[in-house]
């Protein structure tokens, strides 16, 4: 009579076919189409940013993990998931000492400072755009305009590198083109001198909800198109990676106030497309927000999670001090996060709803 080794360990007893390097890279996969077409508006600067600040988060995660005394991690593929994420977040011509600190920080900061990957209470690439808005505000606020890789306005690569190099926003003699507000930025400015939305966006400007949907505007990298992030994110759906629960939820609690003012004031409020289209919405409601180390477990709790995301986004772009609200607002719902697993836990069965 054979006999077999009975091997207990604790749950999941079933593990599924993907592993932390896969879901990595399906969801830089996924980002990819975005990237490429930032690329394409804004040329080789953009590139390089995209470099430059994965490689540096590359580069912190090999030293901080070779300080800790642990085998390399780079083959899980979250450094350069961060470096990516936070590149997008970045004005086309950032200065190369922006993306280093940048990448430095997420994973310094965002990710090592609390244990590495699994432990960090916030999104490390968000946390470090925040953190280098509010340190440089200037050079995380000056938009250039779209030059294209290829044509007569589009610059080469040396004339890139000295732009980007240069430490600041440029070589003189190589910034000729025009340096446009954001979308957001020229709504909150304009409006806050007294004029109308159609005004503020009408006219010289010549806003387009066509054109911001395909990134045809002044932004950050993350911001050149709606419909290719869109895109990306129903993918990571398809793949199971992430569900409905916060992306739907977060685009109905920035849109449905948005449509409610809209309604009452559409002189001084945009439209709720408006919205959706410009800034980090989209990037933030499926990359961002969706987050599985800070976001809660539960479906119940993910939709309130989403929903305070949307919400916050709405009232710091209407009211705040900062045309854009997404990076600041995600990160507050991290924060919450704990609290909203505690009062969201499902009913263990056998017990009462009233026992809890």
């Amino acid at each position: 009579m054979s006999q077999s080794n009975l091997i207990f360990s604790s749950s999941p007893h079933v593990h599924g076919g993907d592993s932390v390097p896969q879901i990595m890279k399906i969801v830089i996969w996924a980002l990819m189409p975005a990237a490429a077409m930032s690329v394409m508006v804004f040329g080789w600067p953009a590139l390089l940013v995209i470099l430059i600040t994965t490689g540096a988060c590359l580069v912190t995660e090999r030293v901080i993990i070779r300080l800790r005394g642990r085998g390399s991690t780079l083959g899980d593929n979250s450094a350069a998931l961060t470096g990516l994420l936070l590149a997008l977040t970045l004005p086309p011509h950032s200065p190369w000492w922006i993306c280093v600190v940048g990448g430095v920080f997420a994973i310094l900061v965002g990710k090592q400072i609390y244990g590495g990957l699994g432990y960090n209470m916030f999104n490390p690439a968000l946390i470090a755009r925040v953190f280098l808005l509010i340190s440089f505000p200037v050079e995380l606020t000056t938009w250039p305009a779209a030059t294209g890789l290829f044509g007569e306005n589009a610059y080469g690569l040396s004339e890139a590198l000295a732009i980007i190099l240069s430490g600041s926003y440029g070589v003189p003699e190589l910034m000729d083109a025009v340096s446009f507000a954001t979308p957001l930025g020229q709504y909150k400015t304009e409006v806050g001198l007294g004029h109308s939305v159609q005004e503020a966006l009408g006219g010289r400007y010549g806003f387009s909800h066509v054109n911001a949907a395909g990134g045809l505007v002044a932004g950050s990298l993350g911001e050149t198109s709606a419909v290719l992030l869109a895109a990306g994110g129903i993918y990571l759906m398809r793949k199971k990676l992430i569900t409905w629960h916060i992306p739907i939820s977060m685009f109905v609690g920035c849109l449905l106030p948005a449509a409610f003012f809209w309604f009452l004031d559409s002189a001084h409020y945009p439209d709720p497309i408006f919205h959706l289209v410009t800034g980090g919405l989209v990037m933030g409601a499926f990359f961002m927000a969706t987050d599985m180390v800070t976001s809660p477990v539960t479906p119940k709790g993910q939709i309130w999670f989403g929903l305070g995301c949307g919400l916050l986004t709405y009232i710091i772009r209407t009211w705040g001090g900062y045309p854009e609200g997404v990076s600041f607002a995600i990160v507050i719902m991290n924060t919450a996060v704990p609290l909203i697993d505690q009062y969201t836990q499902p009913v263990v069965y056998g017990k009462a709803k009233s026992s809890a």
